[in-house]
């Protein structure tokens, strides 16, 4: 197993989160790839673990300003990830060490790139991204976000800690219509998949059903709402983890149709 840069031969296994196999990854669109194309010139850095010629696990981060988190010369992971499928696509390569040594890549990469530190979200229940191994691996909460935490590894003295961009506003209502409303950072597969589902269901249910995106790529759009990824109905938000299925999307937005 070796760690490498990202590289052209990759992209698409980066592009699905090494889930090439998967339907619903291709549901998601091509939002990951025009996000990496918007990014890729601003910091972004993305490592590959690579086993037997074929993509097992990715680490991807960003600096501060560019990300969902506020913060000064650090950088944030908005992803660690190794595959854990048994019986689909690479295998399960999970407990073999792969995500410690591409978190450490990670961490000698920026640290030669000078930042002060490096940041991640971690979540309290063990599921994926759990904030306990990160503390394993020498991180700290700094800030909390619901069942998120923001985890901190300082590399100078003198770092300052990051802070969470909370929300700060809610979508507000159309008089006479069902407001479906998405914000859409780009970056993960699984949230785009919820933003196709939801512009299908709005399309097809109609003229009482306004859909509005907005795109938190764009850092003034982020601050003016402190909302990353995630979908509305009715100015109410639908839980997003894991994402729901179109289904379940159209009745939500058709029961809410009904009343009007």
């Amino acid at each position: 197993m070796q760690i490498t840069d990202l590289s052209e031969k990759y992209h698409q296994d980066y592009f699905c989160c090494l889930e090439s196999w998967s339907d619903e990854m291709k549901e998601a669109g091509d939002h990951k790839e025009t996000w990496y194309q918007k990014m890729k010139d601003k910091g972004l850095g993305v490592k590959i673990a690579i086993e037997n010629d074929e993509a097992v696990g990715m680490i991807q981060y960003l600096p501060a300003e560019h990300s969902i988190i506020d913060g000064h010369n650090i950088y944030f992971i908005i992803c660690i990830w190794v595959h854990g499928y048994k019986k689909k696509g690479v295998g399960n390569h999970q407990r073999k060490g792969i995500g410690k040594a591409l978190l450490q890549a990670a961490e000698e990469d920026v640290r030669s790139r000078n930042a002060d530190g490096i940041a991640a979200w971690g979540l309290k229940l063990p599921i994926w991204m759990k904030a306990s191994w990160f503390r394993k691996q020498g991180y700290k909460k700094v800030d909390k976000n619901g069942m998120a935490l923001l985890m901190f590894k300082p590399f100078k003295d003198d770092a300052v800690p990051p802070k969470w961009i909370k929300q700060k506003k809610k979508p507000a209502k159309t008089p006479g219509k069902v407001d479906v409303t998405v914000f859409n950072n780009g970056w993960c597969p699984a949230q785009n998949l919820i933003y196709e589902r939801a512009k299908k269901a709005a399309n097809e249910i109609g003229n009482e059903v306004e859909f509005k995106v907005f795109d938190t790529s764009d850092r003034y759009i982020l601050e003016e709402w402190g909302i990353s990824d995630d979908l509305f109905i009715d100015g109410k938000k639908v839980r997003n983890g894991p994402p729901p299925s179109y289904e379940k999307i159209e009745r939500k937005i058709a029961k809410r149709v009904k009343r009007l």
